[in-house]
């Protein structure tokens, strides 16, 4: 028999042994999730969850579901129907076959080395028989030893079943099909096991197939699964690995323990820890502390620190600065583009900058200089109240530009016009019959309102006539207000194209007197 050479000792991979686990007497399993089961989830949930049902002959029959084999697939494609191995008709059925699977672009998950994923989820056992929690362990000032399991994050992707469902009746499809739609979109499966995303695009209209004199009903669907795949093992090292943590790590006084050592690759970093004796198991700081005075402060016992011995350090300044204290400063100069606070010859404080505050500033008086020539406001958003009383008059001259919603509580006056008599004129609309008609003329018992100050006096363009129901081109109308209460219609015979006679009926609508 031919044997396999062995492989060079330059050309084998080092094994770290220390990172071997024996799982032999695990409960945590493997996970794993292949194609397989995302079948059995569809099965499950049809089966156990959706459960298709229909009436017939009185009875009611649980629709079975079937996972069709290439051979049978293409049968139903063929015939359109599926029959048993007596040629008889197999109603009602539920059949469904995968037909493609796709990466799930949306959701790419780059392992880099598939034997080596570096990207992973890690849970915790907490408690085992060797892992119990007693009384010894914390006297003795022992962790407990955590296994730890990783397992690589799993391929997402997109599935697609293609569904053929055959009744007897409409009613029983109708049944069936009412049951899938409400369960659409939601995620199918076991509790307590996979459960995956799922949709359906549209239903073909239920057809009717006639086969061999028996009346058939065929609706076909798709489903479009969000799935993901996890394999156990590749090239025989298993995607579920499990890690111990150490019960205890002890540093000696005399460990000289370059961190470098524990980090894996080269970053460049150099940490160490470092103890120095000194006497008789007493130690210091490989590189001593210290400490100066700076301006304004005083330090008591300042020099160097090497944590060989005690040492006692005071800091102080020249005043105390405690909550209650008065705290006295000559000159105060502040922030990076600094400014000046100081002292008047009059006792007052001075600024030799602008200030702009973001909070507020409350004072008992608020005095302005004569010497200025104008004020410049500028308010950050909320209320703003101008004034006590209604008596408070505040003028603006020039313009004023409103940003949002205006409310006014009272009347608004413009030209010694109020607001309300020009909303009261907008809105007046009334509807006159005319009480006499000739030829050329249509006469209202009416009053024209008049205008106020300010907008457009009332003409023609301010109404609308009908004659007989019938609207009035405005280009053959003129109106005048011949007494205190006779309003007049003119109308251009010429221009409109017919004369008025005493029996058409003439509406008036607009802006007359009540």
């Amino acid at each position: 028999m031919a044997r396999e050479k062995p492989v060079p000792r330059s050309q084998r991979k080092a094994i770290n042994r220390g990172t071997i686990r024996s799982r032999n007497d695990d409960t945590v399993k493997n996970i794993s999730v292949g194609l397989m089961d995302i079948d059995a989830t569809i099965m499950f949930y049809f089966n156990n969850v959706i459960k298709p049902m229909v009436e017939e002959n009185g009875e009611t029959i649980k629709v079975p579901l079937m996972y069709s084999n290439p051979e049978r697939w293409s049968m139903i494609q063929k015939n359109g129907y599926l029959v048993d191995n007596k040629k008889q008709l197999i109603i009602p059925l539920i059949a469904f076959k995968r037909t493609s699977i796709e990466k799930d672009t949306e959701m790419s998950v780059d392992k880099l080395d598939p034997k080596q994923p570096k990207l992973f989820y890690t849970f915790q056992k907490k408690y085992s028989e060797k892992n119990r929690y007693d009384k010894f362990s914390v006297q003795q000032g022992l962790n407990k030893t955590r296994e730890l399991y990783t397992v690589g994050v799993p391929d997402y992707v997109n599935l697609t079943y293609d569904f053929v469902i055959w009744t007897s009746y409409t009613e029983q499809m109708n049944a069936i099909i009412e049951k899938i739609i409400w369960s659409e979109g939601a995620y199918w499966g076991e509790d307590g096991r996979f459960k995956f995303r799922t949709s359906i695009d549209n239903y073909t209209d239920a057809s009717e197939v006639s086969v061999n004199s028996e009346r058939l009903i065929r609706t076909n669907f798709t489903v479009t699964l969000r799935g993901y795949l996890l394999p156990e093992e590749f090239n025989n090292v298993v995607t579920t690995q499990k890690a111990l943590t150490p019960k205890r790590i002890l540093i000696g006084d005399d460990v000289s323990l370059n961190l470098q050592d524990l980090v894996p690759g080269d970053d460049g970093r150099d940490v160490r820890i470092t103890v120095a004796q000194q006497g008789a198991g007493g130690g210091g700081l490989e590189n001593p502390l210290t400490v100066s005075a700076g301006t304004g402060v005083s330090i008591g016992g300042a020099g160097t620190f090497d944590g060989s011995a005690a040492k006692e350090m005071t800091f102080s300044i020249g005043q105390d600065v405690a909550t209650t204290s008065n705290v006295t400063f000559n000159q105060m100069q502040i922030g990076q583009n600094s400014f000046v606070i100081s002292e008047r010859d009059d006792g007052k404080a001075q600024v030799d900058k602008d200030w702009v505050v973001l909070g507020n500033v409350y004072a008992r008086s608020y005095i302005v200089s004569s010497s200025v020539t104008h004020m410049t406001q500028s308010f950050s958003s909320g209320s703003t109240i101008f004034g006590d009383t209604l008596d408070d008059t505040h003028q603006i001259t020039g313009s004023l530009i409103v940003t949002g919603s205006l409310s006014v509580k009272g009347s608004i006056t413009q030209d010694g016009v109020s607001h309300d008599d020009k909303f009261s004129y907008l809105r007046k609309s009334f509807v006159k019959k005319s009480n006499s008609v000739t030829a050329a003329t249509a006469s209202f018992n009416a009053v024209t309102a008049s205008a106020p100050s300010g907008m457009t006096a009332t003409s023609e363009d301010d109404f609308v006539f009908f004659i007989n129901g019938q609207y009035m081109e405005h280009d053959a109308l003129t109106i005048q207000q011949v007494s205190g209460i006779q309003f007049v219609l003119k109308v251009d015979a010429d221009s409109i194209g017919y004369n008025l006679e005493s029996d058409d009926e003439i509406i008036a609508m607009g802006k007359f007197n009540s």
